[in-house]
């Protein structure tokens, strides 16, 4: 008993270490922010049983009645760190742009392991199809998005959606028909058996997400360039120059194109400012504003279709 709780204890020491640099992070980034004017907020709605760890907001634009597009959000954070609170002011700045927002917290690793998250993405996605009418939510467009362990994640269960020999490996099934109208995929990891650098501060955190702490089988699973078929819906696909995992994209990028999935595939440099990974979270950024605004921009651009 005593040899498995140091194992653990051992296990965990990166994702530790993680959650204390990103809160440090993310304290600084998001110091002084509030909540839009214009933005009407329906915070802490649980949707599964546990409220400490699947809960939700629901952001829409203040004053506009009527149902909306739906963005949901799956957020980042290695796969170890993360919730809602990290992500409102990014996930309002979205709803600026004329859509009803569901940011919701998740369970995390090495506490819940794969595919804890991809459950919580699965009941979120019910949650938004029983309540569109409570909320406002025009289910006929319902689009996600997700950066860095987010965007992998998402990728996964958008090929749980599209892929019917795929989603038979899971215990769990996504509701009937559905699919998303659009996704996007910013800064994240999308084939987890190469062997590139980008890959060594990642692979580690593996340990506490897998259950077999990161088989070949386990990796070949969860390397979403897989499984990505004609299905898979249309994609904004987006890393930037400073972003450690941006010779991931190019990866997804090759897989969209060989399936014919539609996709835009956006790089952002700036002259002045060093644009790292997951900067458009950083709404204190013009940068970050003009990722966002491209974003909701190709949303809108499959609506119109």
């Amino acid at each position: 008993m005593e040899v498995g709780k140091k194992e653990e204890t051992t296990m965990s020491q990166v994702s530790d270490m993680i959650r204390k640099m990103f809160k440090e992070g993310d304290d600084k980034r998001d110091e002084g922010l509030t909540t839009p004017d214009n933005v009407e907020r329906f915070d802490d709605i649980v949707y599964g049983s546990n409220p400490e760890t699947q809960s939700l907001d629901v952001y829409r634009p203040k004053g506009v009645s009527g149902t909306l597009p739906v963005i949901i959000s799956f957020h980042g954070g290695g796969w170890v760190y993360g919730d809602k609170e990290r992500y409102q002011y990014y996930c309002m700045s979205l709803c600026q742009h004329g859509f009803a927002v569901v940011n919701f917290t998740y369970r995390l690793a090495p506490e819940h392991k794969f595919p804890a998250p991809l459950e919580d993405m699965n009941m979120v996605v019910e949650f938004v199809l029983k309540n569109a009418q409570k909320y406002g939510f025009d289910s006929d467009f319902v689009f996600a998005v997700g950066d860095s362990a987010g965007a992998h994640m998402l990728s996964i269960y958008a090929c749980l959606t599209s892929n019917e020999d795929y989603a038979r490996t899971y215990p769990f099934g996504t509701p009937a028909d559905f699919r998303f109208k659009g996704i996007a995929l910013n800064c994240g990891c999308y084939d987890m058996t190469v062997n590139e650098d980008t890959l060594d501060s990642t692979l580690p955190l593996m340990k506490d997400f897998l259950p077999e702490e990161g088989t070949p089988a386990e990796y070949r699973k969860i390397s979403p360039v897989n499984f990505v078929n004609k299905y898979f819906p249309p994609v904004f696909l987006m890393t930037a120059e400073d972003d450690f995992l941006r010779k991931q994209a190019p990866l997804m990028a090759d897989v969209l194109l060989k399936n014919n999935v539609p996709f835009l595939y956006r790089y952002y440099k700036d002259p002045y400012e060093k644009l790292s990974h997951v900067f458009h979270c950083n709404m204190k950024l013009p940068q970050a504003h003009k990722c966002n605004k491209d974003e909701c921009e190709f949303f809108t651009s499959l609506i119109h279709d």
